[in-house]
């Protein structure tokens, strides 16, 4: 019999995406996407993150809380390889797993260790939804967890795919300033799943408390739109 095991969130993030569509496929992809990780009050001891001021990049071991289901599959249909490619889940980095938990190596570019909320980390380059549980942080370690001569198994044809970014001024303007080039950088990784090519059809991205609403034609997304959340209500 399996046996089972009780996990607890240490940390929830803070991050520009409130829901799934747009977040970049893996981390590091948009190096400069904001994000903080705020703990829960019996994590916020400053002892506890003793020395790591020291490291530039850390690990993070978190729930998939936007795809817990009940079962799993062996083979799952990665986007990026067009939707109609089966691989089996644990050649790939599905969210769709046996147990929902993700891996994410992003860039420490600051610890508050006295705010309101207790210490905060402020990191770069996450691939994570708002409100994702932390389940665990880890330093990341150059000597070992860079492998040289390693194989990439599921880099394959299809997985980059950039996009020029057309956005008029008067759009991209409304966004907060220190926002734009994250927004405009994640646009260009082309959010849509691979399958979709509907040069007429007209996709929303939430950001930053924004909805960002595009077409894309011919290697180029075009802006349509730029609407603030509360103004859609």
């Amino acid at each position: 019999m399996a046996e089972e095991f009780s996990l607890r969130a240490i940390a929830h993030v803070r991050s520009d995406f409130d829901t799934k569509f747009g977040i970049p496929r893996q981390s590091g992809v948009v190096p400069g996407l904001e994000a903080d990780i705020v703990f829960e009050p019996e994590y916020r001891d400053p002892a506890a993150f003793r020395g790591l001021e020291n490291c530039s990049h850390i690990w993070l071991i978190w729930l998939i809380s936007g795809n817990i289901r009940e079962g799993w599959q062996p083979t799952v249909r990665p986007p990026r390889l067009g939707g109609n490619v089966r691989w089996g889940v644990f050649a790939t980095r599905s969210p769709y797993r046996p147990n929902p938990v993700g891996l994410s190596c992003v860039r420490l570019a600051g610890l508050d260790l006295h705010t309101k909320d207790g210490p905060v980390l402020h990191i770069l380059g996450a691939d994570l939804m708002d409100g994702t549980p932390i389940l665990d942080i880890k330093p990341y370690a150059p000597y070992t967890d860079s492998i040289p001569g390693a194989s990439n198994g599921i880099a394959r044809p299809g997985w980059e795919r950039g996009l020029s970014v057309d956005c008029p001024p008067e759009l991209l303007a409304l966004l907060p300033e220190g926002k734009r080039e994250a927004a405009l950088a994640v646009l260009a990784e082309d959010p849509r799943p691979a399958y979709k090519a509907d040069s007429e059809r007209v996709y929303g991205m939430g950001f930053a408390g924004f909805d960002i609403r595009f077409t894309v034609a011919g290697g180029t997304l075009t802006v349509r739109e730029i609407v603030k959340k509360e103004d859609t209500i």
